[in-house]
């Protein structure tokens, strides 16, 4: 069987900004054909786009998930929630019983597990209903093939029931690699077409109290920000994701990743910059060799003069034809976009971009299916 891929190439300008710092409070950055880009981290989008699913939810556990270390505590709730007769501490320790049985190590101060645990609502739910109805299952310590199946059982639960975004971009637990999820879609750095200076925003405040004889700012500082135009890339293996959600939620979980791609942004310095935009390009491509990311389009930086945008989209469709030297004719193309492209397939917005890429997976992933 072959797999099936989708390709998502964004691009989206972006007014002076800070949305992504580093350690020392300054914009990322990165070098890329020898000049200095704007950088956005896969993390930082990956949670915005995370953060899109649980607003989308409207309570299905499928879309809500905790990426916490306090995932105890979580667990706690709900088994409190399955029995609400059973006080604080013997709910918290009866989650206690279950991560560490299922071979989650904690620690013993703050009973939080040692690095980020990513869970999802559905499996919270099912850990719940098993310290309550397996209690002496989960006492049975000396009995080592009961423990066994016991731990074997948890590390189950554990395993099902993933959320999307579980599910797209995995779980690692050095405890216990055999609770790893792989992950079905990568995100790549966003860095910028074009190349960027670094600024500085001087800034003052004054104190509304202050008397009249005083003279003098309670507050001075300054933000580094800057301004660009965005190249952003994700891909997704279709068949890794039906094996993670299941085929009914597969094409339902790729509209919402698209969507929740296309428009979220990471919120650092919203409230100073105010610079929530929209893309003027999206590009989707389903592909049944090999995802390819088209970044190489702009090793060599954007150097318009009215603007980077109608240059970078010119650049990225050049990128496009000529990786087919190299890679299969796709099964569709797909764009959508407020400015002028050279190809064929034209989405009229992004519905109908969302709705003629998911068309063409299904139809892929069945036909794919059908010759397994």
């Amino acid at each position: 069987m072959k797999n099936v891929y989708l390709d998502l190439h964004v691009l989206q300008t972006v007014p002076s900004s800070n949305i992504n710092r580093d350690d020392a409070g300054s914009p990322k950055t990165a070098i890329y054909g020898g000049k200095v880009r704007s950088r956005v981290s896969s993390q930082s989008w990956k949670r915005a786009i995370r953060q899109g699913f649980k607003h989308e939810s409207d309570g299905a556990d499928w879309l809500d998930a905790y990426r916490t270390k306090r995932a105890v505590e979580l667990l706690a709730k709900e088994i409190q929630k399955a029995d609400s007769s059973l006080a604080d501490d013997a709910a918290l320790e009866k989650s206690i019983e279950i991560f560490t049985t299922a071979g989650i190590k904690l620690d013993s101060k703050t009973n939080e597990t040692k690095a980020l645990l990513f869970v999802s609502k559905g499996q919270l739910v099912k850990l719940a209903q098993y310290a309550l109805e397996h209690e002496e299952d989960l006492a049975e310590k000396d009995d080592k093939k009961k423990a066994k199946e016991v731990k074997n059982r948890l590390k189950a639960v554990l395993n099902s029931d993933q959320s999307l975004d579980l599910a797209l971009f995995g779980r690692m637990v050095a405890d216990d690699p055999s609770l790893n999820v792989d992950a079905s879609a990568q995100v790549a750095h966003a860095i910028s077409t074009n190349a960027i200076t670094p600024e500085y925003d001087y800034f003052t405040g004054l104190d509304d109290c202050q008397n009249d004889d005083e003279a003098g700012s309670a507050m001075i500082g300054t933000i580094e920000y800057n301004s660009s135009t965005l190249y952003r890339y994700a891909n997704i293996n279709l068949h890794d994701l039906q094996k993670n959600v299941g085929k009914d939620l597969t094409i339902e979980g790729l509209k919402l990743f698209i969507k929740e791609f296309v428009l979220s942004m990471p919120d650092g310095k919203q409230n100073t910059f105010a610079n929530k935009t929209v893309p003027q390009y999206v590009m989707a491509t389903i592909r049944t060799d090999t995802p390819v990311n088209l970044v190489s389009a702009f090793e060599d930086p954007v150097k318009g003069k009215n603007g980077y945008v109608a240059e970078s989209i010119e650049k990225l469709e050049n990128e496009y034809n000529e990786t087919m030297k190299f890679v299969d004719q796709p099964v569709k193309t797909v764009v959508l976009t407020t400015k002028d492209s050279k190809m064929s397939d034209l989405a009229e917005n992004l519905t109908d971009l969302i709705n003629q890429t998911a068309g063409a997976v299904e139809e892929t992933l069945n036909n794919e299916n059908d010759h397994d």
